[in-house]
């Protein structure tokens, strides 16, 4: 596949929408299936009005779809292949975690030898 700038800065764009940490979380309040923004606020624990305004630029960017049901809207993702990019960045950062702890062990290991 040939990859040109284009494809790259919207990568990039993509990337900076879903590094958002309540975004992370309102994407895995999704992880299962259509949600309500009351329902999504109590999972993550936020303001309605906050999750709104996430949801609102996920929307804009083609992350989330709506479904209206009476005066009630339900979100989902058009793309769960996103949560697998998620999903694999959590690996990604238990591995480096379990390293950093490994290797600020290893001063320790040593002074525990010496004596």
């Amino acid at each position: 596949m040939n990859r040109d700038r284009h494809y790259y800065e919207l990568h990039a764009e993509l990337c900076k929408l879903i590094a958002n940490p309540k975004r992370q979380q309102i994407l895995n309040a999704l992880r299962h299936g259509e949600r309500t923004v009351g329902e999504i606020a109590a999972q993550v624990g936020a303001r309605e009005a906050n999750i709104s305004q996430h949801l609102a630029r996920l929307r804009a960017r083609g992350v989330v779809r709506t479904r209206r049901e009476g005066t009630t809207i339900y979100y989902r993702l058009v793309y769960p292949q996103i949560l697998q990019a998620l999903d694999l960045m959590a690996e990604v950062l238990e591995e480096i975690s379990k390293r950093e702890y490994e290797l600020s062990r290893l001063p320790e290991e040593r002074a525990e030898k010496k004596l």
